[in-house]
């Protein structure tokens, strides 16, 4: 018999009834206890913390009855986006748009907030170009807004473009694992939801069989460490959209909010690219 998947997506062995209840328990008391402290909640005339967990009940039964209800999005990329002459703020001259210098490829990755993650690779020797944005969704040319409401699916990434001859794909996974939590479901340190999730989309078969390699023995190493199952998405990519302008290289901009959510498990791991 399959496992069955429960309204928070787990899934859980047929007959686990109990264990299930004691969890939407556990989850209502998480949300819905800091709520009946909230200075606002506690200055309102005859509030009790009762209320206030009927007022989170309420919001939480409204979100789940609207969680698929995607947005429309638009035919047209989104007014904010980059334009297509702009050129890359760190890596210098180089653009941002295709078309990118001939031998090049193409890796998405997500590792929660973009912010954090694009910087990672600037200073990578083979690293041809960065750019953030949104993949995976079910909304043509999203906004930042429509991604973060959680209801178009789509996963904040950072595309890179590599030369393989010089960059190989092992050591951008090698970087990419080592700097956050790929065990972590839907979110990366206090970051929750599903467009910080931990996730690879590729665009060849090549890419795949790589991946593959690396997540198998990564995995063999966390279990010798008695961490958990990497829970990484590794998906074919999808339309890519590019994030607002605002969000391009971010780090590097003067007046940005150094803000990094990554929680790595500081656990080196191997480089396994070919040597030569």
């Amino acid at each position: 018999t399959k496992n069955k998947t429960d309204f928070h997506g787990v899934r859980r062995k047929p007959g686990s009834k109990k264990k299930t209840h004691r969890f939407q328990l556990a989850m209502f008391r998480l949300f819905s206890k800091p709520v009946g402290m909230l200075p606002e909640n506690k200055c309102l005339p005859g509030t009790t913390t009762f209320r206030c967990c009927c007022r989170v009940l309420i919001v939480r039964v409204l979100h789940f009855t609207t969680r698929n209800l995607s947005s429309k999005g638009r035919d047209e990329p989104i007014k904010d986006a980059p334009a297509k002459e702009s050129k890359h703020y760190v890596l210098k001259g180089a653009p941002i748009y295709p078309p990118f210098p001939s031998g090049s490829e193409m890796i998405s990755i997500g590792m929660g907030c973009f912010w954090c993650s694009e910087s990672l690779f600037w200073k990578t020797k083979g690293i041809v170009s960065t750019h953030v944005g949104y993949q995976q969704g079910t909304t043509k040319n999203p906004t930042y807004r429509e991604v973060c409401s959680g209801k178009t699916n789509h996963n904040e990434v950072t595309r890179i473009v590599y030369d393989s001859k010089v960059c190989p794909l092992e050591k951008i996974l090698k970087i990419m694992f080592e700097t956050h939590d790929p065990t972590q479901v839907m979110g990366q340190g206090n970051d929750r939801g599903t467009q910080y999730r931990s996730a690879i989309y590729y665009y060849n078969k090549d890419q795949k069989t790589i991946i593959d390699k690396v997540v198998k023995a990564y995995q063999e190493i966390l279990n010798k460490k008695g961490k958990g199952k990497i829970a990484t998405e590794v998906e074919l990519a999808d339309t890519f959209y590019y994030a607002e302008e605002y969000h391009q290289q971010y780090d590097a901009k003067p007046g940005s909010r150094q803000y990094c959510g990554l929680r790595p498990l500081g656990i080196s791991f191997p480089d396994l690219s070919p040597k030569e």
